[in-house]
């Protein structure tokens, strides 16, 4: 799986003032993820709202991406959720032929034991040929996915590809690049630690920060994963600040409004997400100032 390999980024979804999907923000920002060298984009992962949107929107926001792209980069699908049944109906049920892989969340909320994540990620393994990217991201689950559950189903099943790692433990992305079967990718979810973990030896990332600074943040990862760690690390070192300021109220709401501040869509979020607020708005504002400089 060359092609995720290097910077993927989990694209939001814009809305108008009035909530709806705003399909020209979206296709700006597909085309600025592009522009600043990006490797391929994810489609409907939890930055894009995904649980406040209806089934119809959901494929507003597939066609406006496929559209958007032309076939320029690969596009990655998040088909995820805490009924495994739901989510095996829709991988057999869904056109799948414009994507090179589908993204999947592991259980939130319920809080499923290690074999009960196993026997999830097993269903869905079988409910489709496409390769399968892990998710884990226990800050949002409530239940962690442990190296030893990732290998056993790495190891079983020849479609799961890749885990995406968000737990920002290094320690736990290290033990799992460790014990990885040899062609099973380690991607990154954490975009503060997602250079370290590159140069541990994981496969880049999936990032939030990276669609709003798509060249910086892609050339950060290349230059990591050709070991060149000084100039890697002097880009990461200028990107701490912003990348803290965007999950200090809460994703998305942090990353649209890099986007208001870029001219490139607004910062409606959807409730329960609410904007971020005045102080924090100025302080992204004056960052993407001082860095058009």
């Amino acid at each position: 799986m060359q092609s995720l390999i290097g910077t993927g980024v989990a694209l939001v979804t814009p809305f108008k003032a009035d909530f709806s999907i705003d399909t020209e923000a979206l296709t700006r920002i597909v085309n600025f993820s592009i522009d600043g060298g990006i490797e391929y984009l994810v489609v409907l992962g939890t930055t894009a709202e995904n649980a406040t949107l209806s089934a119809s929107e959901k494929e507003i926001v597939i066609a406006t991406v496929i559209e958007a792209n032309k076939g320029r980069l690969p596009l990655v699908l998040g088909v995820g959720g805490n009924n495994t049944m739901e989510v095996v109906a829709e991988l057999q049920t869904r056109d799948l032929s414009s994507f090179e892989a589908i993204l999947s969340v592991s259980p939130y909320y319920v809080k499923p034991t290690q074999e009960g994540i196993y026997q999830h990620f097993k269903a869905i393994a079988e409910a489709t040929t496409k390769p399968i990217i892990l998710y884990n991201v226990p800050g949002r689950t409530s239940s962690n996915m442990l190296p030893e559950t990732v290998v056993r189903l790495a190891t079983d099943f020849k479609n799961i590809v890749a885990i995406k790692e968000a737990s920002g433990d290094l320690v736990q992305g290290i033990q799992l690049l460790k014990t990885k079967p040899k062609d099973f990718l380690v991607i990154s979810g954490d975009d503060m630690t997602a250079l370290s973990l590159t140069l541990a030896g994981a496969s880049g990332v999936i990032s939030v920060i990276g669609q709003g600074f798509p060249t910086a943040f892609s050339e950060m990862i290349r230059l990591g994963l050709n070991r060149k760690v000084d100039q890697a690390f002097q880009t990461l070192f200028q990107m701490t600040s912003i990348i803290d300021m965007i999950f200090e109220q809460g994703n998305p709401a942090g990353i649209k409004q890099v986007f208001q501040s870029l001219g490139i869509a607004n910062n409606t979020v959807r409730l329960p997400l609410v904007k971020v607020d005045e102080s924090l708005a100025n302080r992204i504002d004056q960052f993407v100032q001082n860095s058009n400089k």
